[in-house]
């Protein structure tokens, strides 16, 4: 006759950290606030940044669908892996979830690879919505896979590492306010949907923006080249971003 063994401890770590991935994917998924930033917002800028551009000079290299598709892809991976992270990152720090969490075997490293997992997954999801969108306007991109997957991938690692920076440094109510505040000075001055030589005298300054060189470096991906100082830029700013958050990072 067999006997039941009970083996108590922590579940191993890929196991922790899909289970946080999923969890975190719900609930960005059924967050309207948060589908507004992810899909909403970018889909309009999108749209009404290639119908301004057929009565407005923009000062585009190129056709302007191919130019500003790229760019809100970029600023998709904006918003949810920056504002919408740290908004609600900040939210659960106020509401004690954080705290719970802390009790429990996750540490700061497997709760931030779940966040950044779970933003990976709503990312599909705007690439495909936003690039369809594209599509439908006449964008035709001769993509690189590895320019665009490095992109994205560097771009989420930095925004996120300053997403969490704000969110665990910050009381909810400043991380909010600094959140919005950063994303539509990015969105309006950061080279992130428009290329860096919009702007003129600025933009060897923008460019090396996190915004920036993730707006450089989808649009090089998209044009079928991997934009590698750009790249490197991004690394960078993670690497950054990711020292002073496991520096500062509270959880309550």
């Amino acid at each position: 006759m067999s006997t039941f063994s009970p083996a108590p401890g922590a579940a191993p770590l890929t196991r922790q950290v899909a289970a946080q991935t999923a969890m975190e994917a719900r609930l960005m998924l059924r967050n309207g606030e948060q589908l507004l930033l992810a899909v909403v917002i970018p889909i309009v800028v999108l749209v009404g940044a290639v119908r301004a551009a057929e009565h407005i000079d923009l000062g585009l290299s190129g056709r302007a669908v191919d130019v500003l598709t790229p760019g809100v892809l970029a600023l998709a991976v904006m918003s949810t892996s920056f504002t919408s992270l740290a908004i609600a990152t900040g939210f659960e720090r106020r509401y004690g979830v954080l705290k719970r969490l802390g009790t429990a075997p996750l540490s700061r490293s497997t709760l931030l690879a779940g966040k950044v997992g779970a933003l990976l997954v709503v990312e599909v999801l705007q690439f495909v919505v936003i690039g369809s969108v594209g599509l439908a306007l006449g964008w035709s991109p001769e993509v690189s896979v590895v320019g665009l997957l490095l992109a994205a991938l560097l771009g989420t690692a930095a925004f996120a590492s300053l997403g969490m920076l704000l969110a665990g440094s910050l009381r909810a109510e400043a991380t909010l306010a600094a959140a919005n505040l950063v994303y539509l000075l990015l969105l309006a001055g950061g080279a992130v949907i428009l290329p860096a030589d919009a702007y003129g005298g600025l933009g060897d300054i923008v460019a090396w923006l996190p915004s920036g060189a993730l707006g450089e470096a989808m649009r090089d991906a998209c044009e079928g080249t991997v934009a590698f100082r750009d790249l490197a830029v991004l690394l960078g700013w993670a690497l950054a971003g990711s020292v002073l958050t496991a520096r500062t990072f509270k959880w309550e």
